[in-house]
C-alpha cells in the first residue's frame, strides 16, 4: 500500500509544471562537475596518499553537510542476540540465523532484525551480501514463504555465498511523519541540525551496525561483506560504503537521483522533486538546491569515488528513465580518476553498454537491464558473477 501511495504522490508531482521532468537527451543541458582531485585550497591531488590524507575527508564532509547529514560516530553500546538458529534449511542447503542487533544511546534503544543464510556445507566463513530492504518485508522472510528476485536467497546460497537482510523500517520508518521513530530517537541532536542525519543516513548507519554483528559472527567473512540496495536503498548502500570502509564492495541498483546518477544533468528525477516527495530522506541543507543543482559543491561521481579502491557495481533498467541510466554511467566514468590512483585501474568504455550487456570489471562494473525499476534474478546473477571473479 505504501508504494502505491508513493507512486500516486510522484504522479501528482509530475503533473505540476514547475516540477516537470525532462526525458529528452537533447535538452539535458550542459553542466560542470565539481573537480574530484582538486582540494579546497585549489591544490591538485596527484596520488592516493593525498587523496586519503585530506581530499577524501573533504568530499565526505561536503556530502554530510549538504546532502546526507552527519553520521553519529559515538553511541553507548550495541548488542547481538541470536533469536533463531536453524541448520539444514532450504532442503538442507543453508544455515539460518536470525539476530537482533540492538543499539543503545541517550537512554533509548532501537533493534534491527537481521536474517542471515549461509551455505550449509561451507568449510569456513563466507563472503556475504547484505541487502538494505526498502520493499515489503515479505521479500526477506526467513520462512521463505515468498521467493522473489528482489532477494533470491536460494540463488545466492547455491552460488556459495551468504545472504542477509534487514528492513529499513527498523532503522527509520520511510514516512515523513514517523521517520524519527527508529534510530533517530537515539540521536535527537541530528534532528535539530540543518546538516543532521535523516532517513537515508539512518539506513546506512543501521547497515554498519549489522556489520558490527558480522565481525562477531563466525559464519560470515566480515572482511568480504557486500552492501546492496535498490532505488532509495541503493542511495543508502552508496552512503554506507562511503562512510564505512569496512564494507568490501557496494552494489547500487537503479538508485537514480542522489544515488549513482549525476544531479546536475537535467534528466529524469531532480533534486527538487526528490526533496518535495520525500522531505525526510536528506538533511535540511539539501533543500537549498531545489531547482539549483548548479550550486551544489558535490555530485554523485564524488560519492562513488568515496568507495575507492573498493569496487562498486551500479545498474539501471531500460524502462526506468526516471533514474537516468546515462547519468549513472557518466557518474561511474567520472569517478574513475580516484579509482585510478590505485591498482588495478578502471577503464570503462566511452559510451554506455547495450542493454543486457554487463561490463564486469574491477573496480567499476555496470549494466542496464531490459525492463522496469526493480531488483531481479538477472541483476543478482551479475553481482554473483562479479563476486566470483574478483572477490572470492
Amino acid at each position: 500500500m505504501r508504494e502505491i501511495i508513493v507512486l500516486y504522490v510522484l504522479g501528482l508531482l509530475l503533473c505540476q509544471p514547475t516540477l516537470a521532468q525532462n526525458y529528452d537527451e537533447s535538452k539535458a543541458g550542459t553542466y560542470t562537475l565539481p573537480p574530484l582531485l582538486v582540494d579546497s585550497n585549489g591544490k591538485p591531488v596527484k596520488n592516493r596518499s593525498q587523496w586519503e590524507a585530506s581530499r577524501r575527508a573533504e568530499v565526505l564532509q561536503l556530502f554530510e553537510d549538504n546532502v546526507y547529514g552527519t553520521m553519529p560516530k559515538v553511541f553507548d553500546s550495541v548488542s547481538f542476540k541470536v533469536v533463531n538458529d536453524q541448520p539444514g534449511v532450504m532442503q538442507g542447503t543453508a544455515h539460518l540465523k536470525q539476530t537482533d542487533v540492538t543499539i543503545y544511546n541517550n537512554g533509548q534503544q532501537a533493534t534491527i532484525h537481521v536474517v542471515l543464510f549461509t551455505p550449509q556445507q561451507a568449510k569456513k566463513a563466507v563472503a556475504t551480501f547484505l541487502l538494505i530492504n526498502n520493499r515489503s518485508p515479505k521479500n526477506t522472510l526467513a520462512s521463505r514463504d515468498t521467493i522473489m528476485g528482489f532477494w533470491p536467497a536460494e540463488q545466492v546460497i547455491a552460488a556459495g555465498y551468504g545472504i542477509a537482510a534487514f528492513h529499513v523500517s527498523d532503522a527509520a520508518p520511510d514516512d515523513k511523519d514517523t521517520y524519527q521513530d527508529g534510530l533517530l530517537r537515539l540521536f535527537p541532536d541530528e534532528l535539530t541540525r540543518d546538516n543532521g542525519m535523516k532517513t537515508i543516513g539512518a539506513w546506512a548507519f543501521g547497515a554498519s551496525r549489522v556489520l558490527d554483528y558480522f565481525e562477531k559472527e563466525e559464519l560470515v567473512d566480515h572482511k568480504k561483506v557486500i552492501v546492496v540496495g535498490h532505488s532509495r536503498g541503493g542511495k543508502a548502500s552508496l552512503w554506507a560504503a562511503a562512510q564505512d570502509q569496512r564494507f568490501a564492495m557496494c552494489v547500487t541498483n537503479c538508485s537514480g537521483n542522489t544515488g549513482a546518477a549525476l544531479s546536475k544533468r537535467n534528466f529524469g528525477e531532480t533534486v527538487e522533486v526528490i526533496n518535495t516527495a520525500f522531505p525526510h530522506w536528506f538533511n535540511t541543507n539539501y533543500k537549498k538546491y531545489n531547482g539549483n543543482e548548479a550550486a551544489l559543491s558535490v555530485d554523485q561521481h564524488m560519492l562513488i569515488a568515496l568507495a575507492a579502491p573498493r569496487p562498486v557495481y551500479a545498474t539501471n533498467a531500460t524502462e526506468d528513465l526516471w533514474a537516468d541510466p546515462t547519468g549513472t554511467y557518466l557518474a561511474m566514468r567520472s569517478a574513475e580518476p580516484v579509482f585510478n590512483l590505485y591498482s588495478p585501474q578502471s577503464n570503462l568504455p566511452g559510451t554506455p553498454p547495450k542493454p543486457d550487456s554487463p561490463i564486469i570489471a574491477w573496480p567499476l562494473s555496470y549494466h542496464n537491464r531490459t525492463g522496469i525499476h526493480d531488483l531481479t534474478f538477472y541483476d543478482w546473477a551479475q553481482f554473483v558473477l562479479f563476486t566470483d571473479k574478483y572477490l572470492k
